[in-house]
């Protein structure tokens, strides 16, 4: 499987192609760049089923590369430093991201990943998502793939009523009755959710505050919604709650 490296970093590169080398060896790596010009001219030139890519370059960063292209017929797996925006948009899409040092195990299961993806020949629509995300500043327009068993799923997250948690999973009440189990912790959508107005009520509870019908008093507190679900509220967040309800 033919990939390439974009980072600005050579040492970066460098520490990258060996670990592939010694431990993923059905990756070739056939081009590295330092930048998003090289990038785009490697990536045309040898069209990788593969894209090793950081975000944080000099002049471009990896995003306009991306959008750059007249295609995105192949996989990625980020390659970054902490950045909040960055790893935001990327989660919110569902997409692999490997943080600076790498560690060996999540590489592997990227690798895994993309090219379980790649054999069996789907359309990039994670990919796809990513770059409607990063173009559209409507926060109404953007979609968030929910990765369930048998397909990701890329919901509007204003259709999403309520999250449960279940473990180390996540069940998504959506506006249509539909009920989506995301093999994610609550956590991560708390994080991801947090900008489109959904507040964590409870442990087991993220909200989307324009389904809150009315705060109830009676035992100890507990949120009326639209669709006539009951959802508990716990001590601290009652005030929040309340801020939340006056902007509607």
């Amino acid at each position: 499987m033919q990939a390439v490296i974009v980072d600005d970093e050579p040492n970066n590169i460098s520490n990258l192609h060996l670990m592939l080398s010694e431990h993923c060896p059905e990756i070739k790596i056939v081009a590295s760049a330092l930048n998003a010009a090289e990038g785009r001219e490697a990536i045309l030139l040898h069209r990788p089923a593969l894209i090793f890519l950081d975000i944080q370059m000099p002049g471009q960063n990896g995003f306009d590369l991306l959008q750059s292209l007249p295609a995105q017929d192949f996989e990625v797996i980020f390659v970054t430093g902490f950045d909040k925006y960055g790893i935001q948009a990327i989660k919110f899409s569902a997409i692999d991201y490997l943080l600076k040092p790498i560690a060996l195990a999540d590489l592997m299961t990227a690798v895994a990943r993309a090219r379980r993806k790649i054999e069996e020949k789907k359309q990039n629509e994670q990919l796809k998502n990513l770059l409607l995300h990063l173009r559209q500043t409507d926060r109404q327009e953007h979609k968030i793939a929910l990765p369930s068993a048998k397909e990701i799923r890329f919901i509007h997250p204003s259709d999403i009523i309520y999250c449960e948690a279940k473990n180390n999973y996540t069940l998504f009440y959506l506006q249509n009755d539909e009920k989506l189990t995301i093999s994610r912790p609550l956590l991560e959508y708390d994080q991801l959710l947090e900008d489109y107005g959904f507040i964590r009520c409870h442990n087991s509870y993220l909200v989307n505050r324009h389904f809150i019908k009315s705060i109830l008093k009676e035992n100890g507190g507990s949120l009326l919604l639209e669709n006539n679900v009951q959802l508990p509220v716990s001590r601290q967040k009652k005030e929040q709650i309340r801020q939340a309800m006056l902007k509607r």
